[in-house]
């Protein structure tokens, strides 16, 4: 933990003891690295304790100690995975310290990224480089370290671009190097969606953009554009967070529709790999088939039976929990007989990786589990399978077609089944939100009527996925499991409060109007006639509670309305008497 003390001039923090597990005083001169990281951890392995936390940067950064032991657990691979050389893969755990405060600036990135690429606010992302080589001079024969970024953005591209260029000379130059990186970080602008920002880092040039939640489907790569006033030329990233789809996909394409179901439905899966690169992109892969739908289940990219939530996750004394895990170890499957989906990916490394008489019990149909990679489940898939899209991606595959043009294609058909299935629901959705000529300014605003899913179902003969979708296939019976998902309860909690905002909005600017020929002191004065005092100040209270919800919940509002109606409420109040203008403006 000392090694990075004496390595060069620190600067101020936050006041001493103002800060709790996870958390660093908003004074702090570390907002900048902290809107992107939250952390940067080096993990070696001790030959008495086994993984050990070396370091911490910044040094006051605090963990809690399950949040290390799980750091320390998940950055190395596990001892079945055998990896020799360098390999980089990912994890999430839960944050055990009680939730941060958030920075002044993640509230307006929420807002403007998609709800899928959101802040975490109660996990951490681990995005690790790890190496074990050969090394004559450690008792054990080899070096095995790995440095971790710890972040609660899902960013696992522009990480692992990262990681790439600062852990090979991290491991030959060790901390005053990472003390270099950690400063340059301090330094880059704020993720803003929308932005194509440029990152620089040890002489090179990351240039990312971030989605925004308007974005059209093409345009989340960095625009082509600036380059010739940058020296070096930038690194661009086609982006900060996609997958190479069909790389990950490309061991179960036949499978493809029928784990896009499980996973719409919040199904639970476990992901066995032969390593934890294989395992993390597999798991990730998953959980973002569904975009732009939020995946709104538990998930984990990487998991041991070292983790904190072992127990929890492999009991039989309830139904499995909805979460996908990511496994490289073939005690899992034992432990997780009575889960209902399991997913096996790759060729096993040894004969007996996965034994033969491990069979997986209820439901019959199941197969033994051998060692073929495949999907076992009892599943039936509501939807028929898109046979014209897999003859597609195999004739690309006999063609040589480059990787990125089949995860073009592949994420393109995702995408139109993801949509294809939201948009009755956001129909219907819509259809609910009262209409705006019954918005009264004087008035509460009226309530949204409930999602009836009787109602729903009978608007999807007239109104269904059918429109836009040519797969056939039991449409209601997949609405139907959808509404008992989280991903129903989640996607309708977003909605619900987007129109809540929308409503709030509406009626706020409605007052505005209401209002709108009042600014002359007389027209004020006609107006006030026949109020009561008691009446005026309930209006100026109203609308001062208006503007203060608008401005901390970031409403859809122009700017230009929430000053006119700052400018409604100072004139009004100077057409009250003086005792009256010393309550509702106080020195």
């Amino acid at each position: 933990m000392d090694a990075l003390s004496g390595a060069g001039p620190r600067r101020a923090r936050g006041r001493p003891g103002a800060r709790s597990s996870g958390v660093r005083a908003p004074a702090a001169p570390w907002a900048r690295f902290s809107a992107w990281l939250e952390c940067v951890c080096v993990v070696t392995f001790d030959l008495e304790l086994g993984q050990a936390l070396e370091l911490v940067y910044p040094s006051d950064f605090r963990l809690t100690d399950k949040e290390k032991s799980s750091i320390c657990y998940l950055s190395f691979p596990d001892s079945h995975s055998g990896c020799l050389g360098d390999t980089q893969f990912s994890f999430r755990i839960r944050q055990c310290g009680g939730q941060r405060s958030p920075w002044h600036d993640d509230r307006h990135y929420d807002t403007g990224a998609p709800v899928s690429l959101q802040r975490e606010p109660a996990h951490y992302f681990g995005y690790v480089y790890f190496r074990q080589v050969k090394d004559s001079s450690v008792k054990r024969g080899y070096f095995q370290k790995s440095l971790v970024l710890v972040s609660r953005l899902p960013f696992v591209r522009l990480f692992q671009a990262l990681l790439s260029l600062i852990a090979p000379e991290y491991f030959d130059k060790l901390a005053p190097c990472l003390e270099a990186v950690c400063n340059e970080i301090d330094q880059w602008p704020a993720p803003m969606p929308g932005q194509t920002l440029n990152l620089p880092v040890m002489g090179v040039i990351l240039q990312v953009r971030i989605p925004s939640r308007v974005d059209k489907p093409e345009s989340s790569a960095p625009k082509q554009c600036g380059h010739e006033n940058l020296l070096p030329a930038p690194v661009v990233l086609s982006s900060v967070h996609e997958l190479d789809l069909f790389r990950c996909f490309q061991p179960v394409l036949a499978h493809v529709q029928t784990l896009w179901e499980l996973m719409l439905l919040g199904e639970p899966l476990v992901v066995l790999a032969p390593s934890p690169a294989m395992s993390s992109e597999m798991v990730l892969a998953l959980t973002r088939c569904l975009h732009p739908l939020k995946f709104c289940c538990d998930y984990r990219p990487y998991f041991t039976i070292h983790d904190s939530e072992f127990r929890e996750f492999t009991t039989r004394t309830q139904a499995p929990p909805n979460v996908v895990l990511g496994v490289t170890n073939p005690f899992f499957i034992k432990m997780l007989q009575h889960w209902p989906h399991i997913l096996r990916v790759g060729e096993p490394r040894m004969s007996g990786d996965l034994p033969k008489q491990v069979k997986l019990k209820k439901p019959s149909r199941l197969k033994t589990l051998d060692t073929k990679p495949g999907l076992y489940t009892a599943y039936t898939a509501h939807l028929h399978r898109d046979k014209a899209l897999l003859k597609r991606l195999l004739k690309g595959l006999q063609k040589k077609r480059p990787s990125d043009m089949q995860t073009a294609l592949l994420r393109r058909h995702l995408l139109e089944l993801t949509q294809s299935f939201i948009i009755p629901l956001e129909h219907y959705m819509t259809s609910l939100m009262p209409l705006q000529k019954s918005i009264m300014p004087w008035k509460t605003p009226p309530q949204i009527r409930p999602f009836r899913q009787d109602d729903f179902l009978c608007s999807l003969e007239h109104a269904g996925p059918q429109l836009t979708c040519i797969l056939k296939g039991d449409w209601l019976g997949l609405y139907r499991r959808f509404f008992k998902s989280p991903h129903f309860d989640g996607w309708y909690r977003q909605r619900h409060k987007e129109m809540v905002q929308k409503l709030e909005a509406l009626h706020l600017e409605a007052i505005c109007e209401a209002v709108r020929g009042l600014r002359g002191k007389q027209n004020i004065e006609a107006w006030m006639k026949d109020k009561s005092e008691v009446e005026i100040v309930d209006l100026v209270l109203k609308l001062r509670e208006k503007l203060v919800w608008a401005q901390g919940h970031q409403l859809p509002v122009k700017e230009a309305t929430l000053q006119r109606a700052q400018l409604y409420i100072e004139t009004i109040i100077g057409s009250l008497p003086k005792d009256l203008q010393a309550v509702l403006c106080p020195p």
